[in-house]
């Protein structure tokens, strides 16, 4: 009963970390800014830090059931 819903959030964790670091690579790659307003020095880091750290909760989420 209790692995629908780590299914579900494992999916989205995995969805949305995988998403994060597709589009920071393609930002970087075409020179463009990852966020607007923000030194590309302190953005690339920190995108690439949320899009790892949600790809591994997905993970964890997956493991526990």
């Amino acid at each position: 009963m209790e692995s629908g819903p780590a299914i579900f959030a494992a999916a989205v964790f995995l969805l949305f970390g995988t998403a994060l670091l597709l589009w920071t690579g393609a930002r970087v790659v075409h020179r463009a800014p990852v966020a607007e307003g923000v030194r590309p020095t302190v953005a690339v880091p920190l995108a690439l830090l949320a899009g790892t750290g949600s790809l591994a909760l997905g993970v964890w989420c997956l493991q526990r059931f």
